[in-house]
């Protein structure tokens, strides 16, 4: 996984949510594995569905900016924690990066780049979590604190959950997991590792790690909550005389009807088809018509169409 987002989805780091949007759509439309079909498309999609995830939300992108790649195992209340000199060991030597001892290879992370220069990992790891120097005292028990780090997921794998392993980075190097992930997990929702978090010191046990999933924008589905929301599009034939088409869902295509006289906008509910809940009631899945004509139409559609104008007296123009 590429160190730099802003490098992944090829903005600078000034872009804007207009420009970061506007970049994950392009990507997303050349390397999406439905389109694409270059087996390395599927992990260039995944990098950039990360690199979105972070970006586009201004508080996880505002923490990515100041501590870079290592951002999701700093706590969120770091800053109180040096404040108040909680097992930092960084703390009581003038705050969290001016006072710390430098050290060969340590990166701290600036808004242009990696800085080799400022931050002991290392120290400021191990005095958070329960290492040398520690405020609490070198003997003293400290439970292990409790971290998290995001799960960017696919609507398609948030839908049918099953076993995934992620590889997540930190200060003592990278570590794998295998995870399992419920069926019909929703954006937000945590998974709970127990004893994967910061490791303790003494009696106490190691701290949880917990996964937020957050669901890659998708170029076909939009999430609701459970409803999943799809555009259908229609013949102007099956829209006025009515039809029976099919569907495609992350769970697998339904049929759905088209009552006579619908019109673009018109959304059908596909009760139940929606995101699972193992604990309630699954989700719906929501179809919006999308009228749509023959863009070069063959003689005979042609004569049909002007036929059908000289006898039609209807006026959508003139509908209230």
């Amino acid at each position: 996984m590429a160190d730099d987002y802003y490098e992944v989805l090829g903005i600078p780091r000034t872009a804007d949510a207009a420009e970061i949007q506007q970049a994950f759509r392009t990507l997303a439309r050349r390397y999406h594995p439905d389109v694409n079909r270059d087996p390395a498309a599927e992990e260039r999609f995944k990098q950039i569905n990360e690199a979105y995830s972070v970006l586009s939300d201004p508080d996880t992108r505002s923490r990515y900016d100041r501590f870079g790649p290592d951002f999701r195992q700093i706590p969120e209340d770091y800053d109180e924690r040096v404040a108040a000199g909680q097992g930092f060991a960084g703390a009581s030597r003038g705050g969290p990066f001016g006072g710390a001892r430098g050290r060969a290879g340590a990166r701290t992370w600036t808004s242009t780049g990696f800085d080799t220069s400022g931050v002991d990992f290392e120290d400021l790891f191990e005095g958070m979590f329960g290492g040398r120097g520690g405020g609490a005292g070198r003997g003293s028990p400290i439970p292990g604190a409790d971290q998290e780090a995001e799960l960017v997921l696919s609507v398609e794998e948030a839908y049918r959950g099953g076993r995934r392993k992620i590889t997540l980075g930190g200060p003592g190097g990278e570590r794998s997991y295998d995870v399992t992930i419920p069926a019909g997990v929703v954006d937000g929702q945590r998974i709970r590792l127990a004893g994967e978090g910061g490791r303790g010191r003494g009696p106490e046990s190691a701290g949880d790690l917990y996964l937020v999933v957050r669901i890659a924008p998708h170029p076909r589905y939009r999430l609701v909550g459970r409803d999943i929301h799809v555009d259908l599009p229609v013949t102007a034939w099956e829209a006025a005389l009515g039809a029976t088409v099919p569907v495609a869902g992350p769970g697998g295509t339904v049929k759905v009807h088209v009552p006579p006289g619908t019109s673009t906008g018109r959304r059908l509910r596909l009760r139940g088809e929606g995101m699972p809940h193992p604990k309630g009631s699954p989700g719906h899945l929501y179809a919006e018509i999308q009228v749509m004509v023959p863009p070069s139409p063959s003689p005979r559609e042609r004569e049909l169409f002007e036929e059908l104008a000289a006898v039609s007296s209807f006026d959508p123009r003139k509908q209230t």
